[in-house]
C-alpha cells in the first residue's frame, strides 16, 4: 500500500503534477493561457488610456491656449468696432484714419506678412485636408457607380427584371401557376 501511495503521490502530489507538468509541454495549459491573454488585454488597455490622457496644463499653457485664441476675434470684433465708431463718431473715426495713414510702407508690408502667416498656415492646412477628403471621395466613384448599376438591376420594376430569356424550362415554370391544395379546398368549400 506505501508503495501505491508513493508512485500516486509522485505523479498526481500536492506540491507537484508529473502527467499535468509533462502534458503542458504539447498543450497549453487553458486556465493559464486565459490569465495571460487577461493580462495582456488589461496592460493594453492601460497604455492606450495612459496615451489619451489629457496631462494637467499649468497656469502659463492655460495663458498661451487662450492668447493663441485671441487674434481671430480680435480682429474681427476690432473691424465691426471700427464700423461702428464711423457711424457713431465721424470726425473722431477720421483723425483715426489720418494717423493710419501715417503708417510707413514697409510696417504695412510686415503686418500683411504676420497676419498671411498666422492666417495663411491654418487656411494651408484647412485647404490640404480638404483635398485629402475630396481625393478619398473620388476615389471612391467607381465603386459607388458600380454598386449603383447594380442595385438598379436588381430593381423588380424595371421592364424584363424577371425575363426567363431562351430557357424553356423556366418559360413553362413562370407561365404555369402552382397548385396550391389548401387554397383549391378553400376554393371549393366556399363554391355553393
Amino acid at each position: 500500500m506505501g508503495l501505491i501511495s508513493n508512485i500516486l503521490g509522485f505523479l498526481f502530489g500536492i506540491e507537484r503534477n508529473v502527467i499535468r507538468e509533462t502534458t503542458e509541454i504539447f498543450r497549453e495549459n487553458a486556465e493559464h493561457g486565459a490569465e495571460r491573454a487577461a493580462t495582456l488585454q488589461g496592460q493594453a488597455v492601460g497604455q492606450f488610456g495612459a496615451e489619451f490622457q489629457i496631462p494637467q496644463k499649468g497656469a502659463f499653457d492655460r495663458f498661451m491656449d487662450g492668447l493663441n485664441r485671441l487674434p481671430r476675434p480680435a480682429l474681427a470684433l476690432g473691424t465691426l468696432a471700427l464700423f461702428a465708431a464711423a457711424m457713431i463718431d465721424p470726425i473722431w473715426f477720421a483723425a483715426r484714419m489720418q494717423g493710419i495713414a501715417l503708417v510707413p510702407e514697409p510696417l504695412w508690408w510686415l503686418l500683411g506678412v504676420v497676419v498671411s502667416f498666422y492666417f495663411g498656415a491654418r487656411h494651408q492646412a484647412k485647404v490640404q485636408d480638404l483635398q485629402r477628403e475630396i481625393s478619398a471621395t473620388m476615389m471612391r466613384v467607381p465603386t459607388v457607380l458600380s454598386n449603383l448599376q447594380r442595385l438598379e438591376q436588381m430593381r423588380s420594376n424595371t421592364p424584363g427584371a424577371a425575363d426567363p430569356g431562351t430557357d424553356a424550362e423556366l418559360m413553362q415554370h413562370v407561365s404555369d401557376p402552382d397548385e396550391n391544395k389548401a387554397l383549391e379546398d378553400w376554393r371549393r368549400l366556399r363554391t355553393p
